[in-house]
Order: structure tokens, then C-alpha cells, then sequence
């Protein structure tokens, strides 16, 4: 497996692609799609009026979410996966991030929504999204990870792709009210130390949280991107909870309130808690620990264009903080090399890496290995089945491997 980790290797490697490209070239002249002229450029495209809202190209059509029908009886509480694969950079497209529903989409008039903050409060106080429009707002960028990712990877090797074993997350720029300015208007009595989330969706789903967490980094947000946010991702109002599992970040937010215990609602107890290898279960782990997956290539990203340069990507991220670096290895850990990071590094936000290296055809063993600002380092499956067992199906943020043969096929595979 030839690898290009200097500065003299690299510019090897350039030289070997621009070699390439002088043959593209020469071949060009007698390509008739670039010599000619063709059908549709002679003809005027569409006017700006027929699309008042840009979609994708129709040759993009197999960029989309996907389902996996097994992994749940009914697609009203369901989930589908963000196509990671087919992406590049840091920030998800608002039509593609995953979505999980535990009664389907809600939707409706955000003229008839309203937020009200309860409990042990000074003043229990009811927001209409004007009001809520009022308060001085802030944009993060921020991913979003269902705590189940990589969850059906725990006893082996099973779904084959990354979207399906990565992609229940995205990752965008959130915009929105600090949690704590909505929760200093009503007043937090001394007692008030968790606070429970409450959506208005038919699941009526809740969740308890820290109040130190709650005046900490959350926001209640009303737009992503940019743009008002998706039905699917709980318009018109949503708790975003930084760097920790997405069942906290409360869709279509209807209610806030505060108390002096946790709630230990369905979701935290029968739910969303980790099952040990002695049968005893966690609760309450929170955080999204470092994790990384390498995007391509991989099973739904095949190498397909034989031998030499090669630009492997992927992504990384950490709900402690931010991703310093990331090694990635070929030959299934005999020998690692830092990855290239590129685009902005910002606080539990996705990252995104690159490693370049000229193939030579053989197999592959590709991984890639995490790093983040608190030191902790993506461990290996068996590492963390060691503490953890097989049991659970939630914080699997091991390693990941993809086995590429010799004619760039890629798949889903375990190693020791």
C-alpha cells in the first residue's frame, strides 16, 4: 500500500496527478461531449421564477435519507439516516439531516404555538413565538447525534454503510434564544434544579435536565441554516442541548418545568439508558464522546477509479469540545498517519479530514481514530466492549472499519 506522508511524497503525488490530468487532455480532443456541441447547449434553461425555492440537481436524486425498515415496527416512530457519503464539509443540508420520531411529524401554525416555562419559577410565564422573537438571539453551529448511532454495531459487524451505521446525525447552524435568558424572566427559585422538556408532538415526549446544563449552553432555537426549521426537526421551536444525545433536544417545545429532581420519564428509564454486560443499567450519560467515520471511501462510496491517487474523508466530532486531530490507517492499524483537517474547528461541532495516499490496488483496511481538546481518544470496539459488554444499544462511538478489495468494493467488517 503505497503512502505519501512527507512533503517530498505528496509532491510525488502531484506530480503523478498532473501527469494524469496532461493525459485527460489529450484525450479530450477526441471526446465529441467536450468537442461537440450538445443538444442542451443550445437551448435556454429554465427562469428564475419556475423554482422560487432552489432544489438539488435531478442527477442528485440518489443523495437522500434512507430507512432502515427492520429497525422499527412503524414509520410513524421511526428513523432515517442522513447520507454521509454523499457529503462533503462540515454542515448538513437542511433536507437531508436524520430525522427519529416517536409519532410522526407534527405540524402546524406557529401563530397557535406556544411555550410556557412552570414549576418552580418565580412567575410561570406563556411565549408566543413573537415574544420568543424578541429576546436577543445567538447562532452556533452544533451536531446533532441520536444516542443509538452505531447502536446495531455493537455485537458485529451489521449495517453496510456508513448513512446506516453513522447516520442517524447531523450537524447545522443553529439559531435561537439562550436557554437561560427565557428561564432569568421567570425566575428560577434556589430549589429549581432540573428542568423538564416537554414536546408537543402525539408522543408528548420529555425529557429531564441539569439545570446547570440548562443555563449552561442550551438554546431554544427557531432557525437552522438559516431558514426556519423543518417540520421534521421540530417547527417551529426546538431545544438544542449541545454535545449531548439527541432524545434531550426536545422537538416542537411546548413546556419548560422546573423542579428540584430528575422526572425519570419513559424515555429515561425504559429508554436511553445503557444496559451492562451484568445486566445493570446506566443512566443519565449524557454526552456524545468522541467519534469518527471515515465517509470515503466505504461501502456506498466505492473506489471506482482504479489505482493511484486517492483522497480518503471523513468526519469527526466530540460532544466535549472540539477535534485537534484525527489519525486514519489503511492496513487496519500496522501503521497510522495524521489526517489532514480542513474547514473551520468549532465547539461540538463536526469536523471534517482528509488523507491522501496513491493506491496501489491491493486491499485495504481503512479506520480512522479520533482525538479531542480534552485528550480523550476513540477507543477500539473491543476496548469498549470490555467496559461496556454487548448489551446495550446506546454510546457505541467505537472505531470503525471498512475492507476495500482490489476492485475498490467496499464493506462492513470487524478486525482484532
Amino acid at each position: 500500500m503505497g503512502q505519501n506522508t512527507t512533503r517530498r511524497g505528496f509532491i510525488k503525488a502531484g506530480v503523478a496527478v498532473g501527469a494524469g490530468l496532461a493525459a485527460g487532455k489529450a484525450a479530450a480532443q477526441s471526446d465529441p461531449l467536450i468537442t461537440e456541441v450538445q443538444e442542451w447547449n443550445q437551448v435556454l434553461g429554465f427562469g428564475v421564477d419556475e423554482r422560487p425555492y432552489g432544489i438539488p440537481s435531478p442527477y442528485e436524486k440518489a443523495v437522500k435519507r434512507r430507512s432502515v425498515p427492520w429497525l422499527t415496527a412503524d414509520p410513524i416512530s421511526s428513523i432515517n439516516f442522513t447520507p454521509l457519503h454523499d457529503l462533503d464539509g462540515i454542515i448538513t443540508p437542511n433536507g437531508l439531516c436524520f430525522e427519529r420520531h416517536h409519532g410522526g411529524v407534527a405540524e402546524y401554525d406557529p401563530a397557535a404555538h406556544r411555550l410556557m416555562i412552570n414549576g418552580l419559577v418565580d412567575n410561570e410565564l406563556i411565549f408566543t413565538m413573537e415574544d420568543i422573537m424578541r429576546f436577543p438571539r445567538e447562532n452556533h453551529v452544533y451536531f446533532l447525534e441520536c444516542a443509538a448511532n452505531s447502536g446495531m454495531e455493537w455485537r458485529g459487524a451489521q449495517l453496510n454503510g456508513c448513512q446506516f451505521t453513522h447516520g442517524m446525525i447531523h450537524n447545522v447552524m443553529y439559531t435561537g434564544v439562550p436557554l437561560r435568558l427565557l428561564l432569568e424572566e421567570a425566575g428560577v427559585k434556589t430549589e429549581g434544579k432540573w428542568l423538564l422538556a416537554e414536546g408537543a408532538d402525539a408522543s408528548g415526549l420529555t425529557r429531564s435536565i441539569p439545570m446547570d446544563k440548562a443555563l449552561d449552553d442550551c438554546l431554544v432555537a427557531f432557525k437552522m441554516n438559516g431558514e426556519a426549521l423543518r417540520p421534521e426537526q421540530g417547527y417551529p421551536l426546538r431545544l438544542v442541548v449541545p454535545g449531548w444525545e439527541g432524545n434531550m433536544w426536545i422537538k416542537w417545545l411546548r413546556r419548560l418545568e422546573v423542579g428540584d429532581q430528575p422526572w425519570h420519564h419513559r424515555e429515561e428509564t425504559s429508554k436511553y439508558t445503557d444496559l451492562m454486560e451484568d445486566g445493570t443499567a446506566r443512566r443519565f450519560t449524557w454526552v456524545m464522546d468522541a467519534k469518527s467515520v471515515i465517509t470515503n471511501p466505504s461501502p456506498q462510496a466505492p473506489i471506482t477509479h482504479g489505482s493511484g491517487p486517492t483522497v480518503l474523508t471523513g468526519l469527526a466530532w466530540s460532544g466535549r469540545g472540539t477535534i485537534p486531530r484525527v489519525d486514519v490507517t489503511i492496513d487496519g492499524g500496522k501503521n497510522w498517519h495524521a489526517a489532514r483537517m480542513s474547514g473551520p474547528s468549532l465547539d461540538k461541532s463536526m469536523h471534517r479530514f482528509y488523507y491522501e495516499f496513491d493506491w496501489d490496488g491491493s486491499d485495504l483496511l481503512l479506520q480512522s481514530r479520533a482525538h479531542d481538546s480534552t485528550g480523550y481518544v476513540q477507543p477500539t470496539k473491543d476496548a469498549l466492549r470490555e467496559i461496556r459488554g454487548t448489551n446495550s444499544i446506546y454510546h457505541n462511538n467505537a472505531i470503525q472499519t471498512w475492507y476495500v478489495n482490489k476492485e475498490g468494493v467496499a464493506e462492513n467488517v470487524e478486525i482484532s
